[in-house]
C-alpha cells in the first residue's frame, strides 16, 4: 500500500509541474537535500502532501495550488517561489497569482504581501512573463 502511495504522490507531482519522468520532482524542492541526515523525508512529502492531500479530489489542481500560495503567503514560507512555478504550470495566470497575493493585504499584513510580490516577481522575469496591469490604473 505504502508504495502504491508514494506512486500516487509522484504522479500528482509530475502532473503538477509537468516534470519528465528522470526527474519526477522537477522544481519541486520536496527533502532531496536532507538525505544524508533525514532519509525518509522526501518518502512522507510525496506520500502524504502529494499522496494524500494534492490527490484528494473537491477542488482542481488550481484551486488546490491557489491555496497553496495563500498559506505560504500568510506564513511567509520560502517555498512560496516553487508553488508559484506550480501554479503557472497548472495553468494559473500571473495576474491571478498577484491578485491572490493582493488579497491578502488584510489578512496578513503589507510585508508578507511584499515578500511574496517580490519572489514571484524574480519568477516571472525568470519565465519571460508580464502582468497585465492595464485593469488596475
Amino acid at each position: 500500500m505504502s508504495e502504491d502511495l508514494y506512486q500516487k504522490g509522484i504522479n500528482k507531482i509530475q502532473e503538477l509541474t509537468a516534470s519528465p519522468d528522470d526527474n519526477p520532482t522537477g522544481a519541486m524542492d520536496i527533502g532531496e537535500k536532507f538525505k544524508d541526515i533525514a532519509p525518509d523525508l522526501t518518502k512522507y512529502v510525496v506520500e502524504f502532501a502529494f499522496g494524500s492531500i494534492y490527490s484528494r479530489p473537491g477542488l482542481d489542481n488550481k484551486q488546490k495550488v491557489l491555496t497553496t500560495i495563500t498559506a505560504l503567503v500568510a506564513q511567509g514560507k520560502p517555498q512560496i517561489g516553487m508553488h508559484i512555478k506550480t501554479g503557472l504550470t497548472v495553468g494559473l495566470t500571473p495576474e491571478e497569482i498577484v491578485g491572490c497575493i493582493i488579497h491578502l493585504i488584510p489578512y496578513v499584513g503589507f510585508p508578507s504581501v511584499l515578500n511574496a510580490l517580490s519572489v514571484a516577481q524574480d519568477i516571472f522575469a525568470e519565465q519571460g512573463l508580464t502582468v497585465d496591469t492595464s485593469a488596475l490604473l
